[in-house]
């Protein structure tokens, strides 16, 4: 697993050891920005969110690629752990933040964020979970972009303020990217 594009491209990353973590596959991950860049131009300057951040591939990607500041939840130990090495192996440890605790039970935010990733197990309902968490919790500035990945057979619902702007299957997974629109 690497970084893809941006001031660390080619970087490699760790991931925690087991089975209870499932890294975004780099093409998964390539298929998701490029959907995220067609839509936003770029990543200067946003805050993001990586939920259920595992290695923190998804928040480091965007940081790589310019964002300002990234936000990693994940409740296991050994995911934190990671996440934690390969912010400093990257250097980004003044522009990263990393939460411990569930993704489906989110604080309030400092401050709101511009583009929120989330890789929930595979699960049936587990987006459709992130989705209601993510509103719940305030987590999204309106014209904020939410990126969800799930098992190809879950289907992501769009409900109320959310648009589903659109739906990709790449092998096993499904890419869910969502506009928020209060």
């Amino acid at each position: 697993m690497r970084i893809i594009a941006g001031q660390h491209r080619g970087r490699p990353l760790v991931a925690p050891a087991g089975q209870a973590t499932r890294p975004t596959s780099d093409r998964a991950r390539e298929t998701l920005f490029s959907m995220l860049t067609s839509r936003i131009g770029g990543f200067g300057e946003l805050h993001v969110a990586d939920l259920f951040a595992g290695s923190g591939a998804l928040g480091l990607e965007a940081l790589s690629r310019g964002a300002h500041r990234a936000t990693f939840v994940d409740s296991d130990h050994a995911a934190r752990r990671a996440i934690e090495t390969n912010i400093d192996s990257l250097g980004y440890g003044e522009r990263a933040t990393v939460l411990s605790g569930s993704a489906l039970a989110l604080p309030a935010p400092a401050r709101p964020f511009d583009v929120i990733f989330a890789d929930p197990p595979y699960a049936p309902g587990s987006g459709n979970a992130v989705v209601e968490a993510v509103a719940k919790a305030g987590w999204l500035v309106p014209g904020g972009w939410l990126a969800i990945e799930s098992d190809a057979k879950d289907k992501i619902d769009a409900p109320g303020p959310f648009t589903l702007a659109k739906d990709r299957k790449v092998g096993r997974a499904r890419l869910s990217l969502l506009f928020f629109a209060p």
